[in-house]
């Protein structure tokens, strides 16, 4: 995971960058040449930490891209048909089996793991209500979008393209630090409560998934595989790649204790 350094960009790096004694330098040599001297901008004056508002508003921008990212992502895998990420293959099979769509259901099933959090006494942020929203609604565009791909030719690139652009959306969204997905929140609750490794607990949640999911009618395969084993690497690489300066403490939008040691996906 990334480590972010929230202390040197927020409130306190103004003292410690001395950046009041260069305003009064700069005022004093404005004044010797009968310059005025510039503004500090809003965002230093309204709220004391420069550049805050920058920096919000490029986090809601990585949250909600890398969301949207995410759902055309797991679209790709779906048309692609050589197997899915474990969540993806229980949203598949609940399909097949009521007719409803792969991304409604998984909506409906992050709400359900959400409710979860409750006994787990998990804190959900922005970006966990928005996740369980955000990825389903994408996942159907997406497919709306895409034509009926059958030859292999064409499915093998685009499993490819959605495992890529899976960790991308991944490192986007997780660098927002606007709170983890629903699912993973589940899991490292269950760390919490059980002191069982997140490895662990990960490994059990998403193996009794999958098996649930390929018994309905989901789809296991290569595509699967591949993507247990590239999308930490890949997430990894995007994750330093996206890393933004956390909030100050405080925030109403950030949940606090964010995993460290887990790759959180939606």
């Amino acid at each position: 995971m990334c480590q972010a350094t929230a202390t040197t960009q927020g409130g306190t790096s103004m003292s410690t960058t001395g950046s009041a004694s260069d305003a009064s330098t700069t005022g004093t040599s404005a004044s010797a040449v009968g310059t005025p001297a510039p503004a500090t901008g809003p965002s230093a004056s309204t709220t004391g930490i420069p550049g805050s508002g920058r920096r919000l508003g490029r986090r809601l921008v990585q949250l909600y891209a890398g969301l949207a990212l995410y759902g055309a992502s797991s679209a790709l895998l779906v048309a692609a048909g050589l197997g899915l990420e474990p969540w993806n293959v229980l949203h598949q099979g609940l399909a097949e089996l009521t007719g409803l769509s792969i991304g409604v259901l998984s909506i409906i099933v992050g709400a359900a793991v959400l409710l979860l959090w409750v006994p787990l006494r998990q804190r959900p942020g922005l970006g966990t209500v928005s996740n369980v929203f955000v990825v389903g609604l994408a996942m159907d565009g997406t497919l709306a979008l895409l034509p009926d791909v059958r030859s292999l030719a064409l499915r093998v690139p685009l499993l490819l393209a959605g495992i890529v652009l899976n960790g991308m959306a991944t490192g986007l969204y997780i660098a927002a630090r606007f709170g983890p997905g629903p699912r993973d929140g589940l899991m490292t609750g269950l760390h919490r409560r059980t002191g069982r490794s997140i490895r662990l607990t990960r490994t059990a949640v998403e193996v009794a998934v999958v098996i649930t999911g390929f018994l309905l009618g989901g789809t296991i395969g290569v595509g699967t595989v591949l993507y247990a084993v590239s999308i930490g690497p890949l997430a990894q690489v995007f994750l330093r790649g996206f890393a933004v300066p956390p909030v100050p403490a405080g925030s109403t939008v950030v949940a606090g204790g964010t995993p460290e040691r887990a790759i959180l996906r939606p």
